[in-house]
């Protein structure tokens, strides 16, 4: 059964959010503040997507929880909900290790086809032929899908994954950020640019040795990113 984790504190949301889930074949466990999503995810560590509100009642917000998901597991897809339109709770909701992010109010099917495409990455993706990619400093192994730098295991989420994936297919190449974005999220997604933007400063943050001058990942001004091999 394919579960989904949703926190959220509005008993009203979530039991849409639930409802409009379960029509699309998800099992849901659901949790109404930061600690109970917490152990939630310690009983179903087979848990694939989580949806987290960021404004939650008691000591830990949706921002903490996606910290905590991220440090034990680079594998799971996160999704936060938010009421808030300030740019700087998106970013910082992404750079605390989120994959995506729905304003609310949304439609069932934008929610829906969100989770769905993050699923599939964290259920895996039919592998090529050859298992790595090799450009040093970089192995990129397709099948176990990692990643490391000089001998040493980089964890990634798999949107950062599917992003290095898709540089290392593409060495020397000038990616325009809508062909990162339909690559990695998909033709029909319907969020913004800017998710591109923040997933590329993650990255250069975890594979760069100096991620303000960055050498791997180098700026296409106006345009995107090129690996810069």
């Amino acid at each position: 059964m394919r579960k989904v984790l949703v926190l959220e504190d509005e008993p009203n949301i979530r039991s849409f959010v639930v409802i409009n889930l379960k029509r699309a074949g998800y099992e849901t466990i659901e949790a109404g503040d930061g600690e109970e999503a917490l152990e939630q995810i310690r009983k179903n560590p087979d848990t694939k997507v989580v949806l987290l509100d960021i404004m939650l009642p008691g000591e830990i917000d949706g921002f903490e929880v996606c910290r905590r998901i991220r440090a034990g597991n680079s594998q799971i897809g996160i999704i936060m909900l938010t009421a808030r339109t300030q740019e700087m709770d998106k970013v910082t909701g992404l750079m605390t290790g989120a994959d995506d992010y729905v304003t609310k109010p949304f439609s069932p099917a934008e929610l829906t086809a969100r989770v769905d495409a993050l699923y599939r990455r964290a259920g895996g993706e039919n592998v090529r032929d050859s298992d790595e990619i090799s450009q040093p400093p970089f192995l990129l192994n397709t099948r176990n899908r990692t990643l490391e730098k000089n001998g040493q295991r980089i964890k990634l989420t798999q949107v950062e994954y599917s992003i290095v994936k898709l540089f290392m297919d593409n060495p020397g190449k000038a990616l325009s950020r809508e062909e990162i974005l339909d690559a990695v999220w998909g033709k029909d997604y319907i969020g913004e640019l800017k998710i591109v933007d923040v997933n590329i400063r993650r990255l250069r943050i975890k594979l760069e040795d100096d991620p303000q001058n960055p050498s791997y990942i180098t700026t296409v001004w106006g345009y995107g990113y090129k690996w810069g091999f």
